[in-house]
């Protein structure tokens, strides 16, 4: 549960933004002045999402999508599943920040905003995710997303710790970077465990478990220094944080650019 959840929110976004910069540059527009064919296959976007129709979604995605996670439709497809299966009550609102045409395609820059609950091995799950995102319509078709930053949070417990991280949202290649993940309520006499994870955002990193090594904390949270890959990536970095009166996990996208 916990190694899934960035990668499946990441999926999860891919069911109602639009994304990837045109060929050639254009100017970016304001949300108030799109036209009538984006603006209404957003909302027909975000309708089937919120009802999790994922027939009627994935009508909405070109047999040739892909995104720079490298997933495609049927790999899209099946990871909404998995995802609506955990999540049956999640809510989806999505902002349009700006657009811009290049012949006949459309591109759309949105923050989605997700909210919702769920169950694993019979504890509920609290879920809230942040993401902004910029893709390509053509012909009412997605075609191809780029997501430009995203944060989420899993909590879970009659009182899941107050978490705030610290993270840079870009870094260049091969450059060390901090990441902080602070308790905000004072520690008193209780144990803190906790973990920093870095994971890639592929597909196939979305499919393959991994273990999760707990430590003893003896400070009020997580302090750690990274280094990112010799070469332009995207990773997730997660900081968990268990009491005995419940659990937090933030997952943030670092780009590595």
């Amino acid at each position: 549960m916990i190694r899934r959840m960035g990668q499946t929110l990441s999926v999860l976004l891919l069911g109602f933004t639009l994304g990837s910069a045109p060929a050639l540059k254009a100017v970016a527009a304001p949300p108030e002045t799109a036209p009538p064919e984006l603006t209404t296959v957003l909302e027909q976007i975000e309708t089937a999402a919120n009802a999790q129709d994922l027939d009627e979604l994935i009508e909405f995605y070109s047999p040739e999508f892909t995104n720079t996670d490298g997933f495609d439709r049927e790999q899209l497809a099946e990871a909404l599943e998995q995802l609506w299966q955990q999540y049956p009550q999640l809510t989806y609102r999505l902002e349009l920040q700006s657009w811009e045409q290049s012949g006949a395609t459309l591109t759309a820059e949105t923050i989605t905003y997700i909210e919702g609950t769920g169950i694993n091995y019979g504890r509920t799950l609290t879920l809230a995710a942040v993401v902004r995102s910029r893709q390509q319509l053509t012909r009412g078709q997605v075609v191809s997303q780029e997501i430009l930053s995203e944060r989420n949070q899993l909590s879970s417990g009659d009182n899941p710790p107050d978490v705030t991280i610290m993270l840079p949202e870009q870094a260049a290649v091969a450059a060390p970077f901090n990441f902080d993940a602070i308790v905000q309520e004072p520690l008193g006499d209780r144990l803190l465990l906790g973990a920093a994870l870095d994971e890639g955002t592929t597909a196939e990193d979305f499919f393959l478990a991994r273990p999760l090594n707990l430590e003893l904390l003896s400070a009020g949270g997580l302090f750690k220094i990274g280094t990112t890959p010799e070469q332009a990536d995207d990773r997730w970095i997660s900081a968990v944080l268990i009491r005995e009166d419940g659990t937090t996990v933030i997952s943030q996208r670092l780009r590595v650019r």
